[in-house]
């Protein structure tokens, strides 16, 4: 099968580790020190600081902003649970905006959710595309809104000539299947000094130094041991995202005659894609539905994968939470239906890539 995900360790990667291991310092050290750098570099980002997941860089993110109960946070309901789950944890209440032909959030659906409670706006740049940001920011100045990015897709993508996690306050993942990956790790970079030092305080008991406790905290620290696989994919990302980008090419070559399908766009006004995923969405002109399509490719030995299935908020468990507010998303309905994610990722081969394209030309056409 060729995967739409393909982690592989490499001896770089393993030397990294052994050194962790024979030096004894195997919780926060060094290691991470050395990571928070590297991923400061490769995002032009005044400030990184390493945490132990995407989803604890949300947290953090927002506790730093002064993001709790009483407050609103605009977000978009096409996404993983973990954006609305972060908000959530900090007791803030979430609040959606549909989305774009893009699978991110629109900016005038932004507005049109703002309330006097309204204190941040959470766009999540999907599948490696950022959302508008010139246009949300517009929105919060005006507004006075924080500005939080969940960029857990988008390592490597820029906006407005500037890489993501540049400016203002990003949050990144480095899970089992991201470009980038620590197992499990996060990283929020920010432009801000007060917001960095929230985020390190937060993260280690609340310390600024030891048993120097400025404020309540939690234990998010990330690990040597993740840092040191980080290190060197860290260092080599540039040539990660470039490979992928010739990826998605081929493909948008290769099947920019199918009809029923929309393809993903790579370059949409000001920002560029790190192509975390190649995401379709299959049409009514299409011959057979998603789902369909799905078990086709399966059957000629493409591991397609469906991200995501229906709206964050549309689950049992959140139908009935006061702090969920829902409307009527009809775009982020429609995507969980008719989106189809096709491998992209750094090491499939030109061969595979054609494989991939036969295949889907051979189910729809």
């Amino acid at each position: 099968m060729i995967g739409v995900a393909d982690v592989r360790v490499d001896a770089e990667m393993e030397a990294e580790v052994l050194a962790v291991l024979r030096s004894g310092q195997l919780a926060q050290g060094p290691s991470v020190a050395t990571f928070e750098k590297e991923i400061g570099s490769l995002t032009g980002a005044a400030h990184a600081v390493a945490v132990s997941s995407g989803t604890t860089a949300l947290v953090a993110a927002l506790s730093a902003h002064g993001i709790g109960p009483g407050d609103e946070v605009v977000t978009s309901p096409f996404t993983f649970a973990a954006t609305l789950n972060a908000i959530l944890q900090v007791g803030a209440t979430a609040v959606f905006a549909d989305i774009d032909r893009d699978f991110v959030i629109e900016p005038a659906a932004v507005a049109a959710q703002v309330t006097p409670a309204t204190a941040a706006v959470l766009p999540v740049h999907l599948f490696g595309l950022p959302a508008d940001l010139i246009g949300i920011e517009a929105i919060a100045d005006r507004h006075g809104l924080a500005v939080i990015e969940d960029a857990a897709q988008a390592l490597g993508a820029s906006a407005a000539g500037h890489d993501i996690g540049a400016d203002g306050t990003s949050c990144f993942s480095f899970y089992a299947t991201k470009s980038l990956t620590t197992g499990e790790g996060g990283m929020v970079t920010t432009s801000s000094e007060v917001v960095a030092e929230h985020v390190r305080a937060l993260r280690n008991q609340g310390m600024a130094g030891r048993y120097d406790y400025v404020m309540p905290g939690r234990n998010y620290r990330m690990t040597d041991l993740q840092a040191a696989l980080g290190i060197p994919q860290a260092r080599r990302f540039r040539n990660v995202v470039a490979a992928r980008t010739s990826n998605a090419a081929q493909l948008t070559s290769g099947l920019a005659d199918v009809e029923g399908i929309r393809l993903p766009r790579g370059v949409v006004a000001d920002r560029t894609h790190a192509w975390h995923q190649y995401t379709i969405a299959v049409t009514d002109a299409a011959r057979l539905d998603r789902d369909a399509l799905l078990v086709g490719l399966a059957e000629r030995g493409i591991n397609a994968a469906v991200f995501y299935p229906r709206p964050c908020y549309d689950y049992a468990c959140y139908l009935d939470h006061e702090r969920v507010v829902r409307s009527d998303l009809p775009a982020a309905v429609e995507a969980g239906r008719t989106v189809l994610s096709l491998p992209v990722h750094q090491h499939l081969t030109r061969a595979d890539i054609e494989q991939v394209i036969a295949a889907m030309r051979d189910v729809l056409c």
